[in-house]
């Protein structure tokens, strides 16, 4: 398993790079959709910044802040949370969830909402790296299709999915150029 100094260098890597990214498209870029069941360029930034720090980083402050070693301490992880660990990556597959209220993320606001959020993930991610030695290994809160992960585990978590989703921002912008090579919108 990685050092969370290694881990966390490699977000901050990630995280220029859609930094990047997000300072070549417009709003139009960002809003657009190929179908109703996808999800537009901005929601995949705003899904990677709320479940960064609503849910994993909210999560890693539940393991730091237990002083009780029975939360979740029997749980395991599923053979795909196992998986997952022990590649250091998630399956290079899409994962489709339907679309509901509570998953499906809003459009982005604005450009400067985003680039304020990811910033915001990797300044969290700074404090909390040198806290992590304090956190029981017993210490779990359950990933709903991972199983049980300690802060540690969780930290290493936001990474990976960080880099899955370059996965689904560069066929995004594959479509998205294609549809502007046939003349309507603008790419850059």
């Amino acid at each position: 398993m990685r050092s969370t100094t290694e881990v966390l260098e490699s977000l901050e890597t990630s995280v220029e790079r859609y930094l990047a990214e997000l300072r070549k498209l417009d709003m139009d870029s960002l809003h657009r959709k190929q179908s109703e069941e996808e999800w537009s360029i901005g929601q995949m930034y705003v899904h990677l910044i709320q479940s960064a720090l609503f849910m994993q980083l909210h999560n890693i402050e539940q393991c730091l802040s237990s002083k009780d070693s029975t939360l979740n301490s029997d749980e395991k992880k599923t053979e795909l949370g196992r998986q997952v660990f022990e590649l250091g990556q998630f399956p290079p597959v899409p994962v489709k969830v339907p679309a509901s209220p509570q998953y499906t993320p809003q459009p982005p606001e604005s450009k400067e909402s985003l680039s304020e959020g990811l910033h915001m993930v990797v300044e969290r991610m700074r404090n909390t790296e040198p806290l992590l030695h304090q956190a029981s290994e017993n210490n779990k809160i359950l990933h709903p299709r991972l199983g049980a992960l300690n802060a540690q585990e969780w930290f290493l978590l936001i990474e990976m999915h960080y880099r899955h989703h370059f996965l689904q921002l560069n066929r995004l912008i594959s479509n998205l150029e294609m549809y502007t090579r046939e003349g309507d919108g603008m790419y850059l």
